[in-house]
């Protein structure tokens, strides 16, 4: 009897043990799957990847840092556009690097400079000097974000480029910078031709500045006015943003 009792409960148990057996080895092959799956990007590479964006940021960061202190903000002393060059560098590079997932084409950096290069803002016109920085400052982080075949050696080489071609187009050794002004004369008499000389001592009396070259525009004999462009010594070396607006505004 007692064996009888006992053959089918060991015939249960054996059965119970071989369906625990299979679902250990079903949940084992999931979990496996599973960490396997979770280990497909090795946690080092991450890092590795990490080092490289931080490695070209710091190269972008630090070319456009001197380009805008060293070369930019001693002439044109404007905050406003030292922040916008210097944050527009930093978003055009992560927007290139971060999303060079995608295959990136030659299109969308090209597309990049078509949108900031037709830049309108609403306050005042971008003079021509800053737009200039502006275009340098997107080329070069879009050179650091998409470069990525490139060695650090190469990448440093190019932005070393864009370095020297600033140093060389802004020291007056070599190129001098002549300002000019607009200006609405009220004494048309002194326009006449053979009256430069008088004309020149005049307006050198009124303005206090030395004056190279005298244009003379519109002349208007009923409001006994004309409008001249003068060019003159620099007072001191920088770059004035009135004069870039007057010279394309209307003087009434």
């Amino acid at each position: 009897m007692l064996l009888n009792f006992l053959a089918p409960l060991a015939g249960g148990l054996s059965q119970l043990a071989a369906a625990a057996s299979e679902e250990e080895e079903l949940f084992g092959d999931e979990a496996e799957g599973l960490f396997s799956s979770l280990g497909a990007t090795p946690f080092w590479p991450a890092w590795s990847s990490v080092w490289e964006m931080v490695m070209r940021l710091l190269i972008n960061v630090i070319t456009i840092g001197i380009i805008v202190h060293a070369f930019y903000y001693p002439k044109a002393k404007r905050r406003d556009y030292y922040f916008t060059f210097s944050i527009i560098g930093v978003s055009i590079f992560l927007l290139i690097y971060l999303m060079g997932g995608v295959k990136l084409k030659i299109g969308f950096a090209l597309g990049l400079f078509a949108i900031f290069g037709i830049i309108k803002y609403r306050t005042e016109q971008v003079p021509i000097r800053e737009m200039t920085y502006m275009f340098v400052i997107i080329a070069v982080a879009a050179i650091n974000g998409l470069a990525t075949s490139v060695s650090y050696f190469e990448l440093l080489g190019t932005n070393l480029i864009f370095i020297i071609a600033l140093a060389i187009c802004e020291n007056t050794k070599w190129m001098k910078h002549v300002p000019s002004k607009l200006i609405k004369y009220d004494n048309v008499k002194l326009v006449a031709h053979g009256k430069e000389d008088e004309l020149k001592a005049d307006l050198e009396k009124r303005l206090g500045l030395k004056i190279i070259r005298i244009e003379v525009g519109n002349v208007d004999f009923l409001k006994d006015s004309a409008i001249i462009k003068i060019y003159y010594e620099p007072i001191m070396d920088e770059f004035g943003t009135i004069d870039s607006v007057m010279k394309t505004g209307k003087i009434k």
